[in-house]
């Protein structure tokens, strides 16, 4: 990597990094969160009476629990794609093929961020049912997640037009 290249990455791909070390824990806690309610739910569906709240919020953290997973797959290439046509061309090709289809992506997210917050404002004035939250708070994934996925997009293509692969290739496959 030149030094150029790596002095321009290098707050990028921490950036990176961080976003990934609050998001991550905080999905492995709402997935916690989520099994636990589930199963206050079965449970006082079976042995008592029914907690009115908990399908409710079981709901709402499987909201959250969807898009803030989707920036983590984001990031690491996890998300379903077919590559073989890109994978089959030579360097520069390759390259300019992989930034137009995140410069696709960023487009698409930049929508979501707009789309998701108009969605989120016209939410606000509801209410939850049970637990009589602002929907807001509920739809505010939405644009969160489609701009932290929007940043990953453009670190992306940073790398790539610096001549580097993207993070996701980098690292190792689990």
């Amino acid at each position: 990597m030149s030094p150029l290249a790596h002095s321009l990455l290098r707050p990028l791909r921490w950036s990176e990094r961080a976003l990934d070390a609050v998001i991550a824990p905080v999905v492995f806690t709402a997935m916690a969160a989520l099994i636990g309610v589930i199963t206050l739910q079965v449970v006082s569906r079976v042995f008592f009476t029914a907690v009115g709240w908990t399908e409710e919020v079981a709901r709402f953290l499987l909201i959250w629990i969807t898009f803030l997973a989707a920036t983590l797959a984001f990031r690491r290439g996890r998300h379903i794609a077919v590559t073989f046509v890109v994978d089959a061309l030579p360097g520069l090709p390759r390259r300019l093929a992989r930034i137009a289809a995140l410069l696709a992506a960023l487009g698409f997210l930049v929508a979501l961020v707009n789309i998701g917050y108009e969605y989120m404002q016209v939410q606000s004035f509801q209410k939850s049912a049970s637990l009589r939250l602002s929907m807001t708070w509920v739809y505010a994934v939405m644009p969160l997640a489609a701009a932290i996925m929007a940043w990953y997009a453009l670190v992306d293509i940073v790398a790539l037009a610096l001549g580097e692969p993207p993070v996701h290739a980098e690292e190792p496959a689990a």
